[in-house]
């Protein structure tokens, strides 16, 4: 599996879920604009990664949202197991204090087999954070505000919206949205 082969599956995702189901409402106007920074990590073990999330920190917040207003971090072969990725998460909310970015970054994870709590692996809502790839989404708080009061300001309303547009899209049609591909 190549770089280019990761982005341009993570490039589909983005169009035919994210922005096509609207399950992010706001990330049509900043993927339009380029301004979605989609970074292949290719370290080897867990201190690399953990390099290459400092390095995509501190350019997020040294870069103006004009140019980059978002980063995904993707690493195609380091987390294949999601409760070691899940566990991880305490790592990386870790690093976001250590680089004093709290309240300024959130981290958001997507994985292939992301699971909520609470539901079965089969639950579709679980595809609202399933991602070709394990995914670090770096979202400026301030982005994610601006984004959530244009929307009418209601962020658990669009939480809603995304679980009854998979509830009703069902699992075979979250599985024919790939087929098409």
């Amino acid at each position: 599996m190549t770089d280019d082969q990761v982005l341009a599956d993570t490039r589909l995702w983005i169009e035919k879920a994210v922005i096509g189901l609207n399950l992010c409402p706001f990330a049509r106007a900043v993927y339009v604009k380029n301004q979605v920074r989609i970074v292949v990590s290719t370290a080897r073990h867990l201190d690399a990664f953990l390099d290459d999330l400092d390095r995509e920190l501190d350019l997020l917040v040294n870069t103006p949202a004009e140019q980059i207003d978002t980063t995904l971090l993707v690493h195609p072969t380091l987390f294949p197991d999601f409760e070691v990725f899940n566990d991880f998460l305490n790592v990386v909310d870790d690093v976001v204090a250590e680089h004093e970015l709290e309240g300024v970054i959130q981290v958001a994870p997507f994985h292939p087999q992301f699971q909520f709590g609470g539901t079965e692996p089969g639950d579709v809502t679980n595809c609202t954070n399933r991602s070709p790839y394990p995914t670090l989404h770096l979202l400026r708080e301030e982005s994610v505000e601006r984004a959530v009061a244009t929307e009418g300001g209601d962020a658990d309303a669009i939480v809603e919206r995304n679980l009854a547009t998979l509830r009703q899209l069902g699992f075979a049609g979250w599985q024919a949205l790939w087929s098409k591909a």
